[in-house]
Order: C-alpha cells, then sequence, then structure tokens
C-alpha cells in the first residue's frame, strides 16, 4: 500500500526534478540553488568515499545557504535511529538510503518520523538481476517514497558517484516497475551535461541526479557544466511531457 506522505505530492517543490550530489561549501550549495537545482545531496557516512564535509559542517552550509527544503542526506548509514537523528542534526526532511539495507530499516524509520522522506538505492551491478531488483522494489515500496539508481563499481566496491553509466534498459525496466507500485525512480549513474537528455529519453525517469560528471579539476562543482545539465534535463523533460500529451 503506498505511504501516506508520497514524496511526489509533499517533498517537492515541482516534478520532474533535478538532483546535484557532493557540496563543498556554502557558495557552492548557493550556486546549485541559483542555477536551478531542485534538490541538493549531501552524501555522509559513506562506505567507500570520503564526505566532503563533516556533519557538523554540512548543517552549517544547509543552515547559512537557507537550502533545508531542498536539502537531501545522502548516506550509508544503516541503523534507523541513526538515520533519524543524522536528518534532524541536519535539519533535512529527506534522505536517501544508498547502502544494503533491509526493507525493515525503511518500516522502522517511517515508524520514528513519519515525515521524513526516504528514496532508496537500486544499485545496478551490486543488487542483482532484474528478478533480484523487482523483489527490491517490491518489498520497499511500502515504506519508502521514491528510488534511484546508481552503478556499481567493481574496482573500488563504490556504488555511488562512481562517474559510470549503467545499461539504461535495466533503468527503464526499473521505472515501469516502480511505478506500477506507485513509485517514482529517479535516474544516477554518470549523467553529466552531454548524456543527460538521452538518458532521459531512453529511461523516461522521474528525475536525474549528477555528482562527478559536474565537476572541475579540483572536485568543485562547474558553473558551466550544472547550468547545461539543468537546461539540458528540463528540455529533454519538456519533450517527454509533449509526447504524453500527445
Amino acid at each position: 500500500m503506498p505511504a501516506e506522505n508520497a514524496l511526489p505530492n509533499v517533498f517537492l517543490p515541482r516534478l520532474p526534478v533535478v538532483q546535484v550530489a557532493g557540496v563543498v561549501d556554502v557558495a557552492e550549495a548557493r550556486l546549485l540553488d541559483h542555477l536551478g537545482v531542485d534538490l541538493i545531496g549531501f552524501p555522509l557516512r559513506l562506505d567507500v568515499h570520503a564526505p566532503d564535509l563533516s556533519e557538523m559542517q554540512a548543517a552549517e552550509v544547509i543552515r547559512a545557504a537557507d537550502i533545508a527544503g531542498k536539502s537531501v542526506c545522502i548516506t550509508y548509514e544503516s541503523d534507523p535511529a541513526q538515520v533519524v537523528t543524522l536528518c534532524r542534526g541536519l535539519g533535512v526532511r529527506l534522505v536517501q538510503l544508498h547502502g544494503p539495507v533491509q526493507a525493515e530499516a525503511g518500516r522502522r524509520i517511517k515508524e520514528i518520523d513519519q515525515g521524513l522522506g526516504i528514496m532508496k538505492s537500486v544499485v545496478v551491478g551490486r543488487d542483482g538481476d532484474m528478478a533480484r531488483l523487482n523483489a527490491l522494489l517490491s518489498a520497499y515500496a511500502p515504506f519508502v517514497d521514491a528510488f534511484i539508481t546508481d552503478t556499481f563499481d567493481p574496482a573500488t566496491g563504490a556504488s555511488g558517484a562512481t562517474g559510470r553509466t549503467h545499461d539504461w534498459a535495466v533503468s527503464r525496466a526499473l521505472t515501469e516497475a516502480a511505478e506500477a507500485l506507485d513509485r517514482p525512480l529517479m535516474l544516477a549513474g554518470g549523467l553529466n551535461a552531454e548524456n543527460v537528455a538521452d538518458a532521459i529519453r531512453a529511461v523516461r525517469p522521474w528525475g536525474v541526479d549528477a555528482h562527478t560528471g559536474l565537476e572541475d579539476g579540483s572536485g568543485r562543482k562547474d558553473p558551466d557544466k550544472v547550468r547545461r545539465f539543468v537546461e539540458e534535463a528540463h528540455a529533454a523533460f519538456s519533450v517527454l511531457a509533449d509526447d504524453s500529451e500527445a
């Protein structure tokens, strides 16, 4: 049964959604906000990568940039109580569970804090074949508000911020499966300004997410790359909307 606080109706100002993850300071957060990014992700308590900011620094950036309403905690934390405490400390109301946690964790988080929106990752290349991926969606759907794909990197063991794309036909199938469960799916994994329009046409997701594909050589977000990513994504989503109305 769909959760009462279904994400598209409660947590987001409009659809479709462009998310950008990885923020290093207040100036970068304000840049993303200014360029029209809908959701801004703060990766914390990671399994492989080092976080860009400490939890205290992330909370201060969110406060100083006044972006609590569009901030997302991206975490591999698996303890439900700790997830809720982390989000409350940051001042955010949306969390992306990126680790291989059980569906029970989603149920418990909603018991502790029903108003906390949950996106659950589905990692292509880590979470098994289509049968297992579909089973994961079915198990989590009653307790989460949306899903997000990403790409596993077997060389590093990373399941996020890998800069790697995956088979978009898999994500298209996952989008259809999620929609059948009344849950939207966001596409992530190696997206950038050059490929996001093709990805949207192929997958027809609810939203798109980028991280490393928008960075310059220093690891900061490149304003031109972010601007073009947002523009290309919005243009491609507009075409999908026109096609659906035709």
